[in-house]
């Protein structure tokens, strides 16, 4: 593994079978972004990024360029049965998907990475990231669809989300994995140190009658993928959900959507020391990107005083209000992908203001 800067010093504890990193860096509200943009030129999408987060850029999803760039198609290249018809993506189980199992179960023992490539037809945004020099970068940001989120959305030719089929669930976290990781090590050629995000839009529905996934499922299913990586690692969910289910999983930084459901964290003030002790961080998703309206209509001052806000709300739980404001990053509510390009620009400059504005507290 490559040198680390001080700040991003790391030592490794083991809980149990589980092993985490522990962490020095204090990110003091540097920014990053959540994965998505608006555009459909790759190249006009990374200097954007270049632009804005120089020390923590992501590379752009750009799922208005083709299909296959959904958060849902992008990664299902190459898993058992699999079958993409325009919007719809789905596994085929009336074929023999044995072979193709045991193919998969085979890559998996022999921790074969390269067989998680993702091809630059599905994310061009990353193929472009990967070909550009990122010399200000302290750290550069991947992200990946979950395997809650993916194993719900995908189904089966009669309409089943595979995740409810025991050997299908456990297949859909080994293709992350492998997937995760080759993304990881070709991320790292490019910074001292990389942050993959897991995206876990379904764990909003968590415990609803919506998604019926037992608790230790979530989270042996999330570890799995977590597991084979080396570097930092993140979970993005955009709405509320159980934040102690997610903070007690191996995960290093927790990205959620400060601007409508900042209280929600303070619902959890026990789980969420532990995981500030053990060198967690929190990114708090303040600039909200529903729609361009609410872009427009927000200023920095607004947001850091939302953000300020939040965060003291958070500490009259008995969170200690320094170490919460070292352990943070700030990023946009979720991905820009809904926006307009005039108002995705608009959102990553009300982010870097904010940071600015945040940093000098």
């Amino acid at each position: 593994m490559t040198s680390l800067p001080s700040e991003w010093a790391q030592t490794l504890e083991q809980d149990g079978a589980r092993t985490r990193h522990t962490f020095s860096f204090h990110p003091n509200f540097l920014p990053t972004a959540v994965g998505s943009l608006p555009h459909t030129d790759p190249v006009a999408a990374c200097a954007l990024v270049k632009a804005y987060l120089p020390e923590i850029p992501c590379w752009p999803q750009l799922p208005r360029r083709d299909a296959r760039e959904s958060m849902y198609a992008q990664y299902s290249r190459g898993f058992p049965g699999i079958v993409i018809e325009d919007a719809r993506v789905y596994v085929d189980r009336t074929r023999d998907l044995d072979p193709e199992l045991a193919d998969l179960y085979a890559r998996h023992l022999d921790d074969d990475i390269d067989a998680g490539a993702i091809h630059a037809e599905y994310a061009a945004g990353l193929a472009q990231f990967l070909s550009m020099h990122w010399e200000n970068a302290r750290a550069v940001k991947g992200q990946i669809i979950g395997p809650i989120s993916w194993g719900l959305t995908v189904t089966d030719q009669d309409r089943r989300s595979i995740l409810y089929d025991d050997v299908l669930a456990d297949a859909v976290a080994i293709q992350l994995s492998l997937q995760a990781a080759w993304q990881e090590r070709e991320l790292r050629k490019l910074a001292p140190e990389t942050i993959l995000f897991l995206d876990e839009p379904y764990l909003a529905s968590f415990g609803s009658a919506y998604v019926a996934v037992e608790r230790e499922q979530v989270i042996s299913s999330l570890d799995q993928v977590f597991a084979r990586l080396h570097g930092i690692k993140g979970l993005h969910c955009c709405g509320n959900t159980d934040w102690s289910l997610l903070l007690s999983t191996s995960l290093d930084i927790l990205n959620f959507d400060a601007y409508n459901y900042a209280e929600t964290l303070a619902l959890y003030p026990d789980a969420l020391r532990a995981f500030l002790e053990r060198g967690g961080v929190i990114a708090w998703g303040i600039v909200p990107v529903q729609d361009d309206a609410h872009v427009m209509a927000e200023t920095a001052e607004s947001l850091v005083e939302r953000l300020n806000g939040a965060l003291q709300h958070v500490a009259s739980k008995g969170v200690p209000l320094a170490a919460l404001r070292q352990a943070s990053l700030i990023t946009p509510a979720c991905g820009m992908g809904t926006l307009s390009e005039r108002g995705a620009e608009r959102a990553l400059k009300l982010l870097v203001q904010v940071s600015e504005r945040m940093r000098e507290k």
